[in-house]
């Protein structure tokens, strides 16, 4: 909707999408060319990008989620890391293609908790099933750059955004989607690993970044890797807790706990976007209480106020755009 809102023409290959899903809220079904379809399958990606001739590719397939990933760790690295090199490998067999922008994660980076802001150039390392099959995936990438240095080829870009978040996440096991289930149903919502700190954005914030990336990048810049964060220093989860539950209303009820799991996360995350700001001019539009606020009204807007979920998405799309 972003892209088709700048005028930009825009083909999609995906998964099929699930019940209740973003797409199937605001009525996606034909509005572009798009095939529903596996990144692990490679000649179905090639015969896709040799259809459609794209200028440029913008990855974001993935397997997202950390607690999936210990359930399923070797379908996560099939996912992250071998369809990353499967997009690279047809990207790369397509003359037409100048970029290649792919978006992992801030959680590349190798963290002792230590609170400090990661930037570009920081050691990355991954100890969950998750974060290592994106470190992969960033091998990937630095492989293919320097593919493209000996040999040609499009120029390809890792950017890392922090916690993304507004209305249309319906992933399980993601705070504030499981805050809006519960709330919306008038459940008590348990919340694990209250203290645990995370740089939460509204997810138009890095899609903007990785737009300017992309003009950049096809302007000539060379740009390997860089982050989108929030400017202040990152959010608790129950500060985040807080802001949902005064935005949603009195009928909002949570109870926090101390995770028992033996699910490893990283408790402490922050990141450096100083470079983004150099080299893009970019700042996030909203604040982290702000993205959280506006994810929330979303949300409000869809279950409390009956209106339409497209129309929430370009209201938020126009208010980036104008700020």
């Amino acid at each position: 909707m972003l892209l088709e809102e700048l005028g930009v023409e825009v083909v999609g290959y995906s998964l099929a999408p699930e019940a209740d899903s973003l797409y199937d809220r605001i009525g996606r079904e034909g509005k572009i060319s798009e095939e529903f379809a596996d990144i692990r399958n490679l000649v179905s990606v090639q015969n896709f990008i040799k259809r459609t001739k794209p200028a440029a590719i913008i990855h974001l397939a993935a397997q997202p989620l950390v607690i999936e990933s210990y359930k399923s760790p070797r379908e996560t690295f099939e996912i992250n890391t071998l369809g990353t090199v499967n997009m690279l490998d047809a990207a790369f067999r397509a003359s037409q293609i100048k970029a290649f922008i792919s978006i992992t994660t801030d959680k590349v980076y190798k963290n002792d908790n230590r609170g400090v802001a990661f930037k570009e150039n920081d050691a990355l390392s991954g100890k969950d099933p998750y974060s290592a099959s994106k470190v992969g995936s960033e091998a990937a990438i630095a492989a293919w750059q320097q593919i493209a240095k000996s040999m040609g080829g499009p120029k390809v870009v890792a950017t890392r955004a922090g916690n993304v978040i507004g209305g249309g996440d319906w992933a399980k096991d993601r705070l504030i989607p499981d805050l809006i289930r519960g709330f919306s149903r008038g459940e008590v919502v348990q919340v694990r690993n209250p203290i645990s700190t995370r740089p939460w954005q509204h997810v138009l914030d890095p899609l903007i970044g990785y737009l300017l990336t992309l003009e950049e990048v096809l302007k000539g810049e060379n740009i390997e890797a860089i982050n989108f964060g929030p400017r202040e220093s990152s959010l608790a989860v129950k500060e985040v807790v807080g802001i949902v539950k005064k935005s949603w209303g009195e009928s909002a009820i949570v109870k926090m706990e101390t995770s028992s799991d033996s699910v490893y996360e990283a408790s402490r995350l922050e990141l450096d976007s100083l470079l983004a700001k150099e080299l893009l001019n970019w700042e996030p539009v909203w604040d982290q209480k702000g993205a959280i606020q506006a994810t929330t009204e979303w949300w409000k807007g869809l279950f409390l106020e009956n209106k339409k979920a497209s129309d929430l998405c370009l209201g938020d799309i126009q208010f980036a755009l104008n700020r």
